[in-house]
């Protein structure tokens, strides 16, 4: 089974009509993108775009074959004009099945948002979900005991726990063909688009590349250890979370643990609690060791200056005379197990850790040795990462990869 896709933008296209920002501005030439659509066997048309007779030539196929066009979401404004020769597109109510005359079958899958999704099944037994922008399929989709599907087309970027749940399921396997669509401009093209999509163990693909079901496409690399560093609000504890959201389940460790009365930190708390999945789980704890040395699902640990903290807590290093006389070297001695911990560990494993140094020197002899002594730890924690990443204002910056 052949897919072509016309189109891989939202239903607005890419760049949007009017818009001013950064990343419209670079979405220009064969980084421009129209409305998806999708042409399968040149027999059965995925939602009807405009311009879709002049896209399909740009991608060296007619419609002139397509028996069939099904939408899969309501189209604003004014109704898309149906090319001469097409037949009239509609929509199949949820759970009802279609037999196309060309010998496809196709189900319609129900969502949790407005819109249908479609389950295409081609003579050849290839099998390719569609799923509309924002949407996801309601409860497992009954793919239980069904083997996983040759290719899924979705909106992997807007709904990335979607992902998950297909994952959980069984009907997203390690050799589906994962395609980012209706992309939009919240993520910038080019390599950051390839990164995050690879994060979420998905590609993107230029309008009008054909992909052929069942054929093999190597998986994203997705590194097992990344190490992700930033300043205060540089938005590294978001991206680390968007790394791992793709994952049906996760462990997020949490080193800060809990202060009674403090008002703030409740509410920073709540804020990261709020932004996870409901499918995560969380662990309040500083024993990294044993956790990295366990089987399991991803860890994310958030994050390694905390650690640091309640570490030099533990062996007494604000005492001058205690750091001294045996502080220092028990503080590496814990430093040195946890890089060890982290080398050994066959989990994956996002860490977020502060990056400091670069400013004003603390004016106290406790700030600095525990500036030094972060700077010591990320580097030791960098050099047993495959992967690390510093954010700087939201930008994310590949240091190691």
């Amino acid at each position: 089974m052949e897919l072509t896709l016309l189109g891989t933008g939202t239903p607005e296209g890419l760049p949007r009509p009017g818009c001013p920002c950064a990343a419209c501005a670079v979405s220009v030439g064969p980084r421009a993108r129209a409305a998806t659509a999708v042409l399968v066997d040149g027999a059965l048309l995925l939602d009807l775009t405009p311009g879709a007779v002049l896209a399909g030539a740009r991608a060296g196929h007619s419609l002139a074959a397509v028996r069939q066009v099904l939408l899969t979401h309501p189209h604003d404004g004014p109704a898309v004009e149906l090319p001469p020769g097409l037949p009239a597109a509609g929509r199949v109510p949820d759970g009802r099945e279609l037999a196309v005359i060309s010998g496809h079958r196709v189900r319609a899958v129900p969502m949790d948002s407005p819109g249908t999704g479609y389950e295409v099944t081609g003579p050849d037994g290839g099998r390719v979900l569609y799923l509309p922008p924002g949407g996801a399929p309601a409860g497992t989709d009954g793919t239980s005991g069904r083997r996983p599907y040759d290719v899924v087309l979705a909106d992997v970027l807007g709904r990335p726990e979607a992902m998950a749940r297909l994952r959980a399921s069984g009907a997203v396997g390690p050799a589906t063909d994962v395609i980012a669509v209706h992309l939009d401009h919240d993520t910038p093209p080019g390599p950051e688009l390839e990164r995050r999509c690879a994060a979420a163990g998905a590609r993107a693909v230029p309008d009008g590349t054909t992909v052929t079901a069942g054929e093999y496409h190597a998986p994203p690399a997705v590194p097992r250890r990344t190490l992700v560093l930033g300043g205060a609000r540089s938005g590294k504890s978001y991206e680390a979370e968007r790394r791992l959201t793709g994952y049906p389940e996760v462990v997020y460790v949490a080193t800060g643990g809990t202060r009674d009365g403090d008002a703030e930190w409740s509410a920073r708390v709540g804020l990261h609690r709020e932004r996870r999945p409901a499918s995560w789980r969380t662990v309040e704890t500083c024993e990294l060791a044993p956790l990295l040395a366990q089987e399991g699902p991803p860890l994310l640990i958030d994050c390694l200056s905390l650690w640091l903290t309640d570490a030099m807590d533990r062996v007494g290093a604000w005492d001058d005379a205690v750091w001294t006389n045996g502080g220092a070297k028990e503080l590496r001695e814990r430093t040195a197990e946890l890089a060890a911990a982290v080398r050994a560990t066959r989990r994956t494993v996002v860490l977020v850790s502060n990056e400091v140094g670069s400013g004003v020197v603390p004016a106290t002899a406790s700030g600095r040795r525990f500036r030094d002594e972060l700077g010591r730890l990320n580097a030791e924690v960098a050099g047993e990462c495959e992967h690390v990443l510093l954010v700087v204002a939201g930008q994310v910056a590949v240091l190691k990869e």
